[in-house]
């Protein structure tokens, strides 16, 4: 076998080395690299002015967005400013921070603060991607800062935002929603005792693990509306824990007074466990 010979097997064989190194990991980093967003679809509310610089910050110095889905109230969190129409329906796709935020984990459970900031800047990096590292450490602190002050508050960090049109969305039409709230406007409400409400409890998790903003726990007493069909409607307290508290999932057996369903005006006990 000549020189030449040799030099072209060695290349040959190199080059097949390097291809077979390389096939397999790309593949896996990609789908390691893949990030499932969240969407939210509800009504803009739209409110001018701001807390600070952080609470400006999470629309780029513009108006304060958030966006209603049910009863849960989402603060948007945009990287260029967008104007919304207030009470307009929109769709959004991006990551619900706190959720990511604990899918993360903390190692300290919540004791050196919360939500730390290597975990506020994963969750950046997942929704804008090839971020400066100035960028990404700006953003990080603005959400951290936000989730600190209100930690049961959703913050929903945006990639994509659009306006539905009255033939799009997966709820009801708006038409049919409001006649539905115009209905509910004309049914009585009355004040019933938390001990007596508690026994009309049919569903819901009166007793959970404290969040990680709240370690320790605790036992909070949350002042709610309930609807004729015995679901939550409206949380009266500005209370974090309260906040917190998984609302869609209880259920109340109507009350009925004279023939007709009424609304309740209650409180509601929820214990949060220490966590360990």
């Amino acid at each position: 076998m000549n020189s030449n010979t040799r030099v072209f097997c060695f290349l040959a064989l190199t080059i097949a080395a390097l291809s077979g190194c390389s096939s397999g990991p790309p593949a896996k980093d990609s789908k390691k690299a893949a990030v499932v967003l969240d969407k939210i679809e509800g009504k803009a509310q739209v409110m001018a002015g701001s807390n600070g610089a952080a609470d400006a910050a999470l629309n780029a110095g513009g108006p304060s967005l958030y966006v209603w889905e049910g009863t849960q109230r989402y603060r948007l969190f945009l990287r260029t400013a967008v104007e919304l129409i207030h009470g307009q329906r929109y769709i959004a796709e991006g990551i619900y921070a706190q959720k990511a935020i604990d899918e993360i984990g903390d190692p300290d459970q919540g004791k050196n603060g919360y939500p730390l900031q290597a975990s506020c800047q994963e969750v950046v990096r997942k929704v804008w991607h090839n971020l400066a590292m100035d960028e990404l450490e700006s953003d990080a602190t603005a959400l951290r800062t936000m989730v600190q002050r209100y930690p049961a508050r959703p913050i929903f960090l945006v990639s994509r935002i659009q306006l539905l049109t009255s033939k799009e969305g997966s709820g009801a039409s708006a038409e049919s929603k409001s006649d539905t709230a115009a209905e509910g406007k004309n049914i009585p409400e009355v004040e019933v005792a938390a001990e007596k409400q508690q026994a009309s409890l049919i569903e819901g998790p009166t007793v959970q693990a404290a969040p990680l903003w709240q370690p320790a726990g605790g036992t909070a007493h949350c002042k709610v509306l309930i609807d004729q069909e015995g679901k939550i409607s409206g949380l009266e307290t500005g209370m974090q824990l309260c906040e917190s508290v998984p609302w869609s999932k209880f259920r109340y057996q109507p009350l009925v007074k004279a023939g007709h369903p009424v609304k309740v005006r209650t409180e509601v006990e929820v214990r949060f466990d220490p966590r360990k």
